[in-house]
């Protein structure tokens, strides 16, 4: 069961454990091909309450697809669904790992489609919710990690960055595959590191991995909705969210990951907001700067977000206000032959 979740919820018949076990998928064929409905967009869009009234209305439950609301511990800067929220509509792929296990849109995608089957044999409606797109696709068609790990590589790379440090590694990275050292940031060690253990395994960069993957064909027939606003005003609700984290204490959150003894390095410590908390804590930002680039990243992130989802032509865009427009066309959808693509 997921941490945090009210007492009441602990009488379901099955936990977060199932999202562990094997998949029995349905066969391919457009009568059998189950229906989820999937509510995308940019952070600060409204997503979380949007979704919620939706659930209550066609008898559903919600499945996280959101890269940091994963993490344990890490509630207030990855603006997780409040208690309230959760009482409200039973949240899945929330608080499944600790912020120093690896994990990616692979495992993402195994996880979060054993839950969506679980809800499906329960007789709910799935409500995939959230802004990180790879995890989305991921759930509805699969994702091959490019390569498997290898323990002995794997902890040999690790030594070389707690002895060289992160950007010695980065450097690595930028002559073996400066495609993907591009895309990864020089404080990102996760990433890293697992490009540097795909090369050293296949002899290949990550990148060519990723450009060579083929989705598979579609394992569930997805409704998608995206939320969108004008962008002074989607602007103007970030920056008012960002002041929020900071006065529920985000500081202090992010002291607390630290006293626990986590590094900086990690992959989920340098995610938006959580980096630039560190930067001031360790003296390398001052508070201006801090809450400048905060506010701004956290709009630059939005800006990425609607770039990935409107390349998407499956996305039916609506603002947080058109509610009724979003129960007809999920009414039309679930009342449709799934359309198999």
């Amino acid at each position: 069961m997921i941490a945090g979740h009210p007492a009441s919820f602990a009488s379901r018949r099955w936990s977060q454990d199932e999202c562990r076990r094997p998949i029995n998928f349905v066969s391919v064929t457009t009568a059998e091909l189950h229906k989820i409905i999937v509510i995308c967009g940019p952070t600060g869009v409204g997503k979380t309450g949007f979704a919620i009234e939706l659930a209550r209305r066609f008898n559903g439950e919600i499945v996280g697809a959101d890269s940091m609301q994963i993490y344990r511990h890490m509630t207030i800067g990855t603006a997780k669904p409040t208690a309230e929220e959760r009482a409200a509509a039973i949240h899945h792929m929330v608080d499944v790992v600790d912020p120093q296990e690896e994990f990616d849109a692979a495992e993402y995608g195994r996880r979060a489609a054993a839950c969506v089957s679980a809800l499906i044999a329960e007789g709910k409606q799935p409500f995939v919710v959230g802004g990180t797109g790879l995890y989305i696709k991921a759930l509805i068609y699969g994702l091959t990690r490019a390569a498997q790990s290898d323990d002995k590589i794997r902890a040999s790379l690790k030594a070389q960055l707690e002895s060289l440090g992160t950007q010695a590694m980065h450097d690595r990275l930028a002559e073996a595959d400066p495609v993907s050292a591009r895309r990864i940031h020089p404080n990102d060690a996760f990433r890293i590191l697992r490009a540097l253990e795909v090369f050293e395994i296949t002899g290949r960069p990550i990148s060519a991995h990723h450009d060579e993957h083929q989705f598979s064909r579609a394992r569930f027939d997805a409704l998608h909705i995206g939320l969108t606003l004008p962008r002074p005003q989607l602007y103007a609700r970030i920056d008012q969210r960002v002041d929020a984290m900071l006065a529920q204490g985000l500081m202090d959150e992010v002291r607390s990951l630290l006293t626990r003894g986590l590094h900086p390095g990690l992959k989920s410590m340098q995610s938006l907001g959580y980096r630039h908390m560190i930067g001031y804590l360790q003296g390398s930002l001052e508070w201006d700067e801090t809450l400048r680039t905060l506010k701004r990243d956290h709009r630059r992130y939005a800006k990425r977000q609607l770039t990935w989802f409107r390349a998407d032509g499956q996305v039916h865009w609506l603002q947080p206000d058109q509610l009724t427009e979003a129960i007809a066309l999920i009414q039309e959808f679930l009342n449709t032959t799934a359309n198999l693509y």
